[in-house]
């Protein structure tokens, strides 16, 4: 059972215009992408609850929360291994929910979902509106459960508004809902931009000899390792810097070479300085169902940090990024070690650096959640304009 002290009840700030609850199939604590872009902004006008997926384990079952930030905070179910086989996880997830939405007062919220799974539990609430932050092609992902295809036609039923994590992703969802808008990843161009002047390397990479080619990222089936260990083989003089966790695929094989380092997942503020030291910065995905409707969010990443990049050809980094000039393309791993060469002996990057930064000054995550926040507001202010119409 969840008591208040577990609640927090007493640091809760006075109750906002309204709340969002935020179910996702992603940890808040994991890698900072664009639910914690996004969400973390909100919480400058209201609350924030954000539900996790279960843990299981052999403990008895509880709802861990934590305040993560102000107006922030993070909801784990922790389900015993008995609970599991014995109960229904819908009904104990709902009654989870339905808990924390009574003891918090949540009277006025949206709901904001990530994942559709959570239809199931989540979909008998009343809400002012529902967003369905639609950032992948889940079903496409390794492991995906098999009822995800239909949960998302009912989520897309319930839903106010639909947002793509990007464009080709728009495409083929756009003809699902009667409004559905494209949000493609964006930049906080200040944080990244620290890569350009920093000057001192962290110590697990600073030993690392140049040419460095990075990568920073989850490590999965999205990759096309592969490639990377041809590219390895192709170019021993290169050295190719790993930074992000192994998920979903086991680290026996990853290839392994002298000149590949893995340095492991780090955290968001410590990127630019791991970026600094990088000669390119590298996107080589596999060319599969799970990345074919990415939005990287590391594209504008790389190049508000300074860095020229090499990508396979994702749809979302071919249009706009090579498109206008920003990056370089490669099929295979011969285009790959041609890229990087016209890079390294090119020397002058002030030409490119100011195309860089004249695309990355119309896009923010400000400016994101902004576009967004008023199309929210349109729809729940439309009940108010019936009221008076009337």
């Amino acid at each position: 059972m969840v008591t208040e002290k577990e609640m927090n009840a007493d640091k809760l700030p006075e109750k906002p215009k309204f709340d969002i609850i935020c179910l996702s199939h992603l940890r808040w604590d994991f890698v900072f992408q664009r639910p914690q872009h996004l969400l973390s902004r909100f919480t400058q006008n209201g609350r924030v609850f954000y539900f996790e997926e279960p843990i299981f384990s052999d403990k008895l079952t509880f709802l861990n929360i934590s305040e993560k930030e102000n107006n922030l905070f993070v909801l784990v179910p922790h389900i015993s291994h008995s609970d599991r086989e014995n109960f229904n996880l819908v009904e104990i997830q709902k009654k989870m929910l339905d808990k924390v939405i009574e003891s918090k007062k949540i009277d006025d919220f949206i709901l904001w979902f990530y994942t559709p799974m959570a239809i199931d539990f989540a979909g008998h609430l009343e809400p002012k509106a529902t967003i369905f932050d639609c950032m992948d092609e889940l079903s496409a992902f390794k492991f995906a459960p098999p009822e995800l295809i239909e949960n998302e036609k009912r989520l897309m039923k319930k839903s106010d508004l639909v947002f793509t994590g990007g464009q080709s992703l728009y495409e083929a969802k756009k003809d699902k809902h009667p409004k559905v808008f494209a949000f493609p990843s964006s930049i906080d161009v200040e944080h990244f931009a620290q890569a350009r002047t920093e000057t001192e390397e962290p110590v697990d990479q600073s030993s690392i000899s140049n040419p460095k080619i990075g990568f920073c990222g989850v490590i999965d089936e999205r990759l096309n390792l592969e490639l990377l260990a041809e590219i390895a083989d192709l170019k021993p003089e290169w050295q190719f810097v790993m930074i992000g966790p192994v998920v979903k695929i086991n680290e026996e094989d990853l290839p392994r070479r002298q000149n590949i380092h893995y340095l492991g997942g780090k955290n968001y503020k410590e990127l630019p300085k791991y970026m600094s030291g990088w000669d390119i910065a590298m996107m080589p995905f596999a060319l599969n169902d799970s990345t074919r409707f990415i939005s990287p969010t590391k594209t504008p990443e790389y190049l508000a940090a300074g860095k020229p990049v090499i990508s396979t050809p994702i749809q979302d980094v071919v249009r706009p990024y090579q498109e206008k000039g920003l990056v370089e393309i490669a099929n295979n791993a011969e285009d790959f070690i041609a890229a990087g060469e016209k890079i390294l002996k090119r020397g002058n990057f002030d030409d490119w650096l100011k195309q860089v930064d004249k695309f990355l000054s119309q896009i923010s995550w400000d400016k994101t959640w902004k576009e967004m926040n008023n199309l929210i507001s349109e729809i729940i202010e439309k009940p108010k304009a019936a009221e008076k119409a009337v």
